[in-house]
């Protein structure tokens, strides 16, 4: 009997990626050396953008661009409860107003009717949002026409969390991120498309903006004479306007980003592959529910998440997981709704039933293995295992 352990996502790190590490660990920068601006560069050559900025994780961005963009106390801030915590929490780290709306049945991403009911909600009480951050939810990029003309008409900023998507394609296009959004989050922990071990970037075509972050990620240093109040006395000279954070990334890991960025494309298409021999095997099933994809999108299967309709089986969620877990197949669950958690319940006032779609979802997704060394007969494994679990839990 195979040994062989399926968590639902990590890490494709060959020899190469090795390598390229190695060659900065003899040089003489191992921090922000021209590695870092060399992979800058490259991602926004990649996916379209005017200037790119990394960090040390995509959390880190997230808390850069809630700066950057100027939220603050009183200003509201609307995102999926269907995502990671960041994507909220960076609303609560510059003192500003978290809310949420109810994600698409089909997609799983933000809702944009929902969304225009709630931005007219609060102009009825003379409240503004001040911005949306919307999610490309497990690689499926959301409504963004949609997003974009509600933008326009209700004058907030727009930020994608890009974090599960790239390499998804919006309307045949790889770079459509920052066509539609004011500001760009990427991930690069170890189980998304393309890993640094920890890191993130941020994708913009603001060069304001853009040297806005750059300065924040360093603890808000200023070299730049044309900014600088103060006269400059040497090289040395820097000035500090507001207090920033040590958010760097380190050449070490830009390098094994350059590495990974080169094969985003093959794991693209190994992921995408992975989805289709799912998606042949389960689909007939009618106790699960397959990922839907709309018609204008290429998904990028960061996750594959499959609902499983529990309210009809003999056993718990917790306790099918169990039984996978003893079949060697570690899922996950993409994600306990952000408004149910405590913090969010007490300080805020969100309760069960507030979002029912995003509810619902949660009750029945599970994340399934999806990682590119996935080969015919792990699929084949996981796939026949999940409907003999169902079997035995009817």
């Amino acid at each position: 009997m195979s040994d062989k352990v399926y968590s639902y996502g990590k890490q494709t790190i060959d020899e190469q990626d090795i390598a390229a590490v190695v060659e900065v660990l003899k040089s003489d920068w191992l921090t922000q050396g021209q590695t870092v601006s060399n992979f800058e560069n490259a991602l926004a050559e990649k996916f379209g953008s005017s200037y790119a900025a990394v960090a040390s994780s995509g959390t880190g961005t997230l808390h850069l661009i809630a700066k950057a963009l100027g939220w603050s106390k009183d200003d509201i801030i609307i995102t999926s409860p269907i995502t990671f915590l960041a994507s909220a929490n960076c609303a609560v780290y510059v003192g500003a107003t978290p809310d949420f709306v109810d994600i698409d049945s089909s997609s799983y991403t933000i809702d944009p009717n929902k969304l225009e009911d709630k931005l007219k909600s609060y102009l009825h009480q003379n409240k503004k949002v001040k911005a949306v951050v919307a999610v490309d939810y497990g690689g499926h990029p959301c409504d963004w026409i949609a997003l974009k003309t509600l933008q326009t008409k209700y004058g907030f900023q727009l930020v994608n969390d890009f974090c599960h998507a790239l390499g998804a394609e919006y309307k045949n296009d790889i770079k459509y991120a920052v066509k539609y959004a004011d500001a760009v989050n990427l991930s690069f922990h170890p189980v998304k498309h393309i890993t640094t071990g920890e890191g993130g970037a941020i994708l913009s075509n603001d060069s304001n903006f853009d040297k806005k972050i750059k300065s924040l990620r360093t603890h808000g240093m200023i070299k730049d004479e044309n900014v600088l109040i103060e006269k400059n006395n040497g090289p040395w000279y820097y000035e500090m306007h507001e207090p920033g954070f040590n958010y760097r990334l380190t050449d070490m890991q830009c390098a094994l980003g350059l590495s990974q960025l080169k094969k985003l494309d093959l794991f693209l298409e190994k992921r995408r592959k992975i989805a289709e021999y799912y998606n042949q095997a389960l689909k007939d099933d009618n106790r699960l529910i397959i990922p839907s994809v709309s018609e204008n999108v290429n998904h990028a299967y960061h996750l594959y998440a499959l609902q499983i309709k529990f309210d009809s089986l003999s056993v718990s969620k917790k306790e099918f997981f169990a039984r996978l877990k003893a079949k060697r197949i570690l899922g996950q669950v993409h994600y306990i709704p952000v408004h149910l958690q405590p913090f969010y319940k007490n300080n805020f006032g969100f309760k069960f039933g507030d979002f029912p779609i995003a509810e619902r979802f949660y009750a029945f997704e599970i994340s399934i293995p999806m990682y590119p060394t996935l080969e015919e007969e792990d699929l084949n494994y996981i796939s026949s295992t999940i409907i003999q679990t169902l079997n035995e839990c009817e």
